[in-house]
């Protein structure tokens, strides 16, 4: 560190990061009780500080590899928030980021590890300082982005079924669709492949199976819903 700015009173700088999961038909979000002063034991997010040696997105991603084990997840960030009593400990700057997982994916046991858990996005209670307002502009930010980003993909299996990809779409919006009209556009989107399998697990009748091409869509990114 160098003697600039000695002038200037310092503020801490925090990443707090929403990680959103899809499990029985819900948006469901990763919470978990706050293990440090203050606000000890209120529901909160799940964050840290950022280093002097890494960037506000290798902050988030740490904090996100520390917490779910995965790698290479979608993320983006949601905004700061820097009310001067947003945190009664210090004057704390923080910059929320969300990222989607498929809750297959998570290693439960790093779920109990870190004390956390899955509540859906409709029956969150309230949480630590101005994380439920972080919430609530993450949840605008993925109903914006669905009908022109393929971003429900990264909350689903490899394989899943037209009414699995549905149900995200429903359960993110916060509204049901017309399965008739969904089916017939999902159907028209080329990197979106209908295989040989057949779910015979949640389908009685045997549903078909698709899956989302990357690299056909890594060449043609064009999406609308």
């Amino acid at each position: 560190m160098t003697g600039f700015y000695g002038e200037h009173s310092k503020v801490f700088v925090s990443v707090d990061c929403i990680v959103f999961g899809f499990d029985n038909d819900k948006l469901k979000l990763l919470i978990g009780r706050r293990q440090m002063d203050p606000g000890r034991g209120e529901w909160s997010l799940y964050g840290g500080f950022v280093r002097e040696d890494e960037s506000l997105v290798e902050a988030a991603n740490r904090v996100l590899f520390s917490l779910t084990g995965l790698e290479n997840l979608y993320m983006k960030q949601v905004g700061a928030f820097g009310a001067i009593d947003r945190d009664p400990g210090e004057r704390v700057i923080t910059v929320a980021y969300c990222a989607l997982i498929n809750v297959n994916d998570y290693d439960d046991r790093l779920r109990v590890e870190h004390g956390v858990e899955w509540v859906s996005i409709d029956e969150l209670p309230k949480l630590y300082s101005d994380h439920n307002e972080m919430v609530r502009k993450a949840v605008t930010l993925l109903r914006r982005r669905i009908s022109t980003e393929p971003l429900s993909f990264n909350l689903l299996p490899e394989l899943f079924t037209l009414t699995q990809l549905q149900h995200v779409y429903e359960a993110i919006l916060g509204e049901q669709i017309d399965k008739r009209n969904f089916r017939k556009r999902i159907k028209a989107i080329d990197f979106i492949e209908k295989t040989e399998y057949i779910d015979k697990l949640t389908s009685k009748r045997g549903a078909s199976l698709y899956r989302f091409n990357k690299e056909m869509f890594a060449n043609e990114p064009s999406f609308k819903l």
